[in-house]
């Protein structure tokens, strides 16, 4: 049943207009049609926010009282924004006034909670509902997005699963490999669809970010911890990952090992990045960028692993390695990377120092091949519709 936006109290920012008034007064039911714009949006995905409107229209410029133009707010999605290093950086930016975050989370509720429980003010985010483990709603998410007439200046694919001890494949709504499925496949069709939307933003620094991991790049000490990342000749996602008739690894291994799992996708996700920077770049002007934000031991990304683990992992971090980042300080990372005018240059793998300064990374030799990059583009655009 499609669902209708009602008028009280949902903050949507339009493009080149005032932020729209739109409203939820109870999740089960969005019913009503604004007077003011005559038009009803009916959308298959849930969409809220805090209340009070922003303060500058997204898709326009304002004037101060000497007559001078200011840059207008920013809007950026987030995936992935309901805990951790996403909520982290959806509260960092909208912090400073000068940005719009869109929750864009499986959890509708959880997400609306967080952000409260988070301090964000009312209007500085909108929620809204993306299951990245189904490619219709992904679809579905972008066709809401573009009926609230929101301008799109930065994309941020953050959300990841992570089931480290599993030893049998989950799958998701289109039957590949769950952590492929979310972490790559979902995140490969919402930047693809929305690259229409990030070339006619008029904002002038558009980017996109996809969050990688030091666990996928072989040449740390963190990327040789076995079991090592490893696409192999991609003939599992060539099969599909699918499990039933071939294999639901991406290097086409018989045997399931979920942290590897894991690992694989976040080297798509680098390569991904770099594809993107490669075909769209030189072209469109957009920033495409990954970044590692330092070890959050006390991530809920961990939620899956073993006790042990999540009970030593935090203070071996904090004491032996002294790599230990908390969440507030990796969502200011990550906020670096979306708004910082210092961190424009693309094709970049960010990191940060001891000090908190950023560096540009390298990858590893399988993690940054430019032939390896083209096949896993080529294979993913079929195993998501595209080709």
């Amino acid at each position: 049943m499609a669902l209708q936006l009602a008028p009280s109290t949902l903050s949507v920012p339009k493009k080149g207009s005032t932020m729209g008034a739109v409203g939820v007064k109870d999740t089960a039911a969005f019913l009503g049609v604004s007077s003011k714009t005559k038009k009803t949006m009916a959308v298959r995905t849930q969409v809220a926010t805090a209340p009070t409107p922003v303060s500058t229209s997204p898709g326009s410029t304002t004037s101060s009282p000497g007559g001078k133009k200011t840059l207008r707010q920013g809007v950026v999605v987030i995936t992935g924004a309901s805990s951790g290093l996403g909520l982290a950086a959806a509260k960092a930016l909208a912090e400073t006034g000068k940005w719009h975050v869109v929750m864009a989370c499986r959890d509708f509720l959880k997400a609306s909670k967080a952000a409260k429980a988070a301090g964000m003010a009312n209007g500085s985010y909108t929620v809204m509902h993306l299951d990245l483990a189904s490619l219709d709603s992904v679809r579905q998410f972008v066709d809401a997005f573009r009926r609230a007439e929101m301008p799109l200046d930065v994309l941020v694919c953050n959300a990841a699963i992570y089931r480290p001890t599993a030893r049998t494949p989950t799958f998701t709504a289109d039957g590949h490999e769950m952590s492929v499925g979310v972490n790559h496949l979902g995140h490969f069709l919402l930047a693809r669809l929305m690259m229409e939307d990030l070339q006619k933003s008029d904002y002038p620094s558009r980017r996109l970010v996809i969050v990688g991991s030091i666990t996928g790049n072989v040449n740390t000490l963190a990327g040789n911890v076995p079991p090592k990342a490893n696409l192999g000749d991609l003939r599992g996602l060539a099969g599909g990952l699918t499990g039933a008739s071939g294999s639901a690894m991406i290097d086409g291994d018989e045997s399931f090992d979920g942290a590897k799992a894991y690992k694989d996708s976040k080297v798509c996700n680098m390569l991904t990045m770099q594809e993107f920077h490669r075909r769209y770049h030189e072209d469109t002007g957009i920033t495409f960028s990954s970044l590692y934000p330092g070890c959050i031991a006390t991530t809920g990304l961990f939620r899956e692993h073993i006790p042990l683990f999540r009970t030593l992992f935090p203070p071996f971090q904090r004491f032996v390695t002294k790599g230990f980042v908390s969440e507030a300080e990796s969502g200011k990372r990550l906020a670096q990377v979306v708004g910082e005018p210092s961190l424009t240059k693309s094709g970049v793998y960010w990191s940060w120092n001891k000090d908190s300064a950023s560096f540009e990374n390298q990858l590893s030799q399988e993690a940054s091949d430019p032939e390896k990059a083209r096949k896993v583009w080529e294979l993913s655009e079929k195993l998501v519709g595209l080709a």
